[in-house]
């Protein structure tokens, strides 16, 4: 492909983006629709757009709308983009159950993808009980489908009667042994 032709293909791409993000706006802002089959319609074109709907999506799991969000989690972990595993980890301590359901099971659905931001908010954040509890429900789902080392003390460490001081120090060295795992 010559300079001319690779400049064309990359305003192409570049106009291609932009009209996809100018129908996913749309579809997120029918997210909050009183009509439920408007909403499952844009939840599934969304799923349809894939990658080019992720960040948009992330942006709107902060939403103050609880079906929103709850449309957003959901859309997402149909997606299963490993950009999202942050946005979960987020949406664990989000004040509606039903979303911090779907933000496990996203992460669930991500796997190992997930373990890396997760060990890193429980590292930081171990008081919170919402984000212990979903981590559990993560952890749990994933014990025997990943290595025991990993899992195993952490999720005994949520466990444990001080779940506040043992968390953090088994996040860590879980996130130790998924970075010699990954070297």
């Amino acid at each position: 492909m010559n300079e001319k032709e690779n400049n064309r293909h990359q305003n192409d791409t570049a106009e291609e983006c932009q009209a996809d993000q100018a129908t996913i706006a749309p579809l997120i802002s029918d997210l909050s629709k009183k009509d439920g089959e408007v909403r499952e319609r844009a939840r599934e074109a969304l799923v349809s757009a894939g990658k080019l709907a992720v960040a948009p999506l992330i942006e709107a799991l902060e939403s103050p709308t609880e079906q929103v969000r709850w449309e957003v989690a959901k859309a997402l972990g149909q997606i299963g983009d490993p950009m999202a595993a942050q946005a979960f980890v987020r949406a664990l301590e989000d004040e509606d159950f039903d979303v911090r359901w779907l933000a496990a099971e996203g992460l669930i659905a991500l796997g190992h993808n997930a373990f890396a931001p997760l060990f890193r908010a429980l590292i930081e954040r171990s008081d919170s009980l919402w984000l212990r509890r979903g981590a559990h429900h993560v952890l749990h789902d994933l014990h025997g489908k990943q290595p025991e080392e990993i899992l195993g003390p952490l999720l005994a460490a949520l466990e444990d009667i001080e779940p506040v001081v043992e968390v953090p120090l088994a996040a860590q060295r879980a996130l130790d042994i998924l970075a010699e795992i990954e070297d």
